[in-house]
C-alpha cells in the first residue's frame, strides 16, 4: 500500500498492510536538516514585505522542504500548517506536483470553543452564566465559519481536517460533561458532519483526560481521535475498547513527557504499549501524545520511529481485534 492508502485504511478503521504514522506538527526540522532550516508560515512571510514572485518562491521552497522531510519520516498524512488560505492553495498545488498523491493532505479546521487562556477563563464563565444565548450565538458563528472555510480547503485539495480545539486538562474537560454537551458537542457534530458530507476525513485532537467526554466525542463521529494522552492517565487500550466498535480510529499515545525526561527503556515501553494495544484490527495511526516539540532530543523521536518500523507490519495475529 502507499503511504496515503495506509492512512485512508486506518481512518476507515480497516487493516492496512502497516500502521501509518504522522505528527500534528514536526518541530525538529532544524535538528534533522541543519540550523536555520525550518518550515515557514504565512505570518513570517507577511513580515518580510516580499513581492508576489518572491513570496511564491519562498512558498515553493517550503513545499519542497515539507515533501522532503515528510518523505524521509514516512508520514502518511501531511499537515500543510501555519499558512493562510491563499498560501495553502498554492502550496497544495506544488506539493501535488512534487509528490503526486503520496500523502493525505490535512489542515486545521476546528471552530469550537477551546480552553480559554488564564486571562479569559473568568470572563468566559461569566458569559455562560450571564448571557448563555450570546455564547450559543458565538458558537454557531464559529462553527459556520469553520464549515465554510473547510469547504474552500477541500476544493483546493485538502482532504482531511485536524480539529485542534483543546478541551481537557489532565484532570478532565474545562467544562462539565453537561455543559460540554450544550456549548460544544452540537457544534462539533455539525463541523464533522459537513466534513463527512464533502467526502473528507475528520481527526479530532485534544490533549488531556478525555474520558469524561469520550462518549460525546464519539457521538460527533470523527474518523479518528488524537492524541490519547497518557500524561493525563488516558489508557489507549480502554479507548480502543470503546472506539473500535463505533468505527473510530485512534492516533497517538507515545508519552511525550517520557520522551523528554524518561529512560530509553521507558520510552520504548510507551511506544510498544501503544502499538500492542491499538494495532490489532486496524484503526490505529502511530504518533506521539502531542508533537515532536522544540527542545526534544531528535534521537529520542527517531528511536520511537525505529520501534514503529520494527512493529508496523500486520501479521495474521494482528488482523482481528478481540477487545
Amino acid at each position: 500500500m502507499t503511504l496515503r492508502e495506509r492512512a485512508l485504511a486506518a481512518l476507515q478503521c480497516k487493516v492496512p498492510d502497516a500502521i501509518p504514522t504522522f505528527e500534528l506538527e514536526f518541530q525538529l526540522t532544524p535538528e534533522l536538516r541543519g540550523k536555520g532550516i525550518d518550515f515557514t508560515s504565512s505570518w513570517a512571510l507577511d513580515r518580510m514585505n516580499l513581492s508576489e514572485k518572491e513570496r511564491d518562491e519562498r512558498l515553493y521552497q517550503n513545499a519542497e522542504l515539507m515533501v522532503s522531510v515528510y518523505s524521509e519520516l514516512e508520514y502518511s498524512i501531511f499537515n500543510v500548517a501555519y499558512l493562510n488560505y491563499e498560501d495553502v492553495k498554492k502550496s497544495v498545488k506544488w506539493i501535488k506536483e512534487l509528490s503526486g498523491d503520496k500523502f493525505l493532505l490535512t489542515h486545521h479546521g476546528d471552530g469550537t470553543f477551546a480552553i480559554p487562556d488564564g486571562n479569559d477563563m473568568f470572563e468566559f464563565a461569566y458569559r455562560i452564566a450571564d448571557d448563555p444565548d450570546e455564547v450559543h450565538a458565538q458558537a454557531r458563528r464559529m462553527a459556520d465559519g469553520a464549515i465554510e472555510y473547510n469547504k474552500k480547503l477541500f476544493d483546493c485539495g485538502i482532504e482531511s481536517f485536524m480539529l485542534c480545539s483543546d478541551y481537557c486538562y489532565n484532570s478532565g474537560p474545562f467544562l462539565s460533561p453537561q455543559m460540554f454537551s450544550e456549548y460544544i458537542t452540537p457544534y462539533l457534530y455539525d463541523i464533522i458532519d459537513n466534513i463527512r458530507k464533502m467526502g473528507g476525513y475528520a481527526i479530532k485532537h485534544t490533549d488531556g483526560n478525555i474520558m469524561p467526554i469520550l462518549d460525546q466525542l464519539m457521538d460527533c463521529r470523527p474518523h479518528c481521535i488524537h492524541s490519547i494522552d497518557p500524561m493525563a492517565g488516558v489508557d489507549i487500550a480502554e479507548v480502543k475498547r470503546q472506539t473500535y466498535p463505533r468505527g473510530i480510529a485512534m492516533c497517538g499515545n507515545v508519552n511525550c513527557a517520557l520522551m523528554q525526561t524518561g529512560t530509553d527503556e521507558e520510552v520504548r515501553e510507551s511506544a510498544l504499549y501503544a502499538i500492542r494495544s491499538a494495532k490489532p484490527g486496524g484503526g490505529y495511526i502511530f504518533s506521539t501524545s502531542n508533537v515532536p516539540f522544540r527542545g526534544l532530543d531528535l534521537k529520542r523521536y527517531l528511536m520511537i520511529l525505529d520501534i514503529w518500523k520494527e512493529n508496523r507490519y500486520y501479521k495474521e495475529e494482528d488482523m482481528v481485534y478481540h477487545g
